[in-house]
């Protein structure tokens, strides 16, 4: 009897602790299932105005909170000059919305409009190792060094010639990476490799050209294109940029070393922090009528550097619309400046010209994005490389539109191969197969 009575009264306490089991599980599911919407919302935002987000993240998170601490008399410019780019922005993508929206639920939406290309993994590895592989030796015959900048000479090698052909393949890789990944044929821990890798090699080619700036306007693309892709996460973002601000001093200490062992004069006046002090290097554009004239690119030069490969016109000079600016400033022809992109479309096009240029390409993703359905791998490519060149913060307008064309030039081939790897579509039923640790 006492030892029924014992088991007996432990069932009651037994039965009990399990009711806080089942409560927190299902706190749990709902915890889960509130992150999951809330991401839901966010990357449903981001792709409903994925410009807005590309020309407001760095001044909210960075160059406008630097102006403010520094009293940069000029804050009244910046805030300007944002405003009238989300003007042509923002507004193009509200409109935009009147006339469809994209997928509510993205990744299914993605893995089907991929699984007619089953190929397309094999193809994203070959393209990235091609473009990888390309950089690096073309940095290594003198493509893109700080020398070459300094001298305007460009490497005119056969071999050098035939690196700039895949110009631009890092960035048709990384979307391509993007697609498998959405698609269901690539996990999430191999495309954080990936991009590792990519961001390690161009890290890399910094160190032989004692350039720092294509590796942070790399790591600035792969992050916003990634948010907006829905493989990164805003809050991951935000780490990342708060590391490589912490790491900023160690990469300018560096690359001034390697630029002194190269011969080129560095400025022992200007540190670290002035050249984080991008709020001042937009302002300067402050004080001119524009818009200025000073022999930038015409319709012409976008035909002949943006269309045919310079293996085809080896003869035609650098394009450097930096030096131009410089030299307008007082400065000689043997440096470059740039007003970032929004300051550069300013002093070249007047306020009318940062509307215009925001809303056609806005118009231009929002296609990419919306037409006929989701996004394939053709024009996921094209909204990366809008991304990388055409709207990054640090481009040189107009510059930056013309390679651009380069890159569409050169990532053409693979775009139309992508064709006839493409199989017949699958029915709404079909079940996709997926590889080991592919996310569904």
């Amino acid at each position: 009897m006492i030892r029924s009575r014992v088991i007996a009264g432990r069932l009651p306490a037994d039965a009990g602790a399990g009711f806080p089991v089942g409560g927190a599980g299902r706190a749990r599911r709902e915890s889960g299932s509130w992150s999951r919407r809330r991401r839901e919302l966010v990357g449903g935002l981001l792709r409903c105005y994925p410009v807005s987000f590309l020309v407001l993240a760095p001044y909210v998170v960075f160059i406008l909170p630097m102006a403010v601490l520094n009293d940069n008399p000029h804050t009244g410019l910046i805030v300007l000059l944002v405003g009238l780019a989300l003007l042509g922005s923002a507004g193009v993508e509200t409109i935009g919305l009147f006339f469809g929206r994209p997928d509510p639920r993205w990744r299914q939406g993605m893995r089907q409009a991929t699984a007619r290309y089953p190929r397309i993994y094999p193809v994203a590895r070959l393209v990235t190792l091609t473009g990888v592989v390309a950089n690096v030796v073309g940095a290594h015959l003198g493509r893109g060094t700080i020398v070459s900048q300094v001298s305007g000479e460009v490497s005119d090698t056969p071999l050098a010639m035939a690196c700039a052909l895949f110009s631009g393949w890092g960035t048709l890789g990384f979307a391509l990476l993007v697609g498998s990944h959405l698609g269901g044929r690539l996990s999430a821990r191999k495309l954080y490799c990936w991009v590792a890798a990519l961001v390690g090699v161009e890290a890399y080619v910094a160190v032989l050209t004692a350039r720092s700036a294509p590796l942070i306007a790399l790591v600035f693309f792969v992050a916003a294109a990634g948010a907006v892709s829905g493989v990164f996460r805003l809050r991951h973002l935000l780490l990342w940029t708060v590391v490589l601000l912490l790491a900023w001093p160690a990469m300018f200490a560096q690359r001034n070393i390697i630029r002194d062992a190269q011969g080129v004069v560095v400025d022992t006046q200007v540190t670290a922090a002035d050249r984080l002090r991008l709020d001042s290097q937009l302002t300067a554009v402050a004080g001119y009528d524009v818009p200025v004239e000073i022999g930038q690119p015409g319709v012409a030069d976008y035909v002949r550097y943006g269309i045919v490969p310079r293996v085809l016109d080896p003869e035609r000079p650098a394009l450097s619309t930096g030096q131009r600016i410089n030299q307008f400033l007082g400065g000689g022809p043997t440096s470059s400046y740039s007003f970032l992109l929004l300051g550069n479309i300013w002093f070249f096009d007047g306020p009318v010209g940062v509307v215009a240029v925001h809303a056609f390409w806005a118009g231009f993703v929002a296609l990419l994005l919306r037409w006929r359905g989701r996004p394939g791998p053709v024009r996921l490519s094209l909204f990366c490389l809008v991304f990388s060149d055409v709207l990054l913060w640090s481009g040189t307008y107009p510059d930056s539109t013309i390679g651009f064309l380069q890159h569409v030039v050169s990532a053409a081939p693979v775009l139309l191969l992508l064709g006839p790897t493409r199989s017949a579509p699958a029915r709404r039923d079909d079940h996709l197969s997926l590889p080991v640790g592919a996310v569904r």
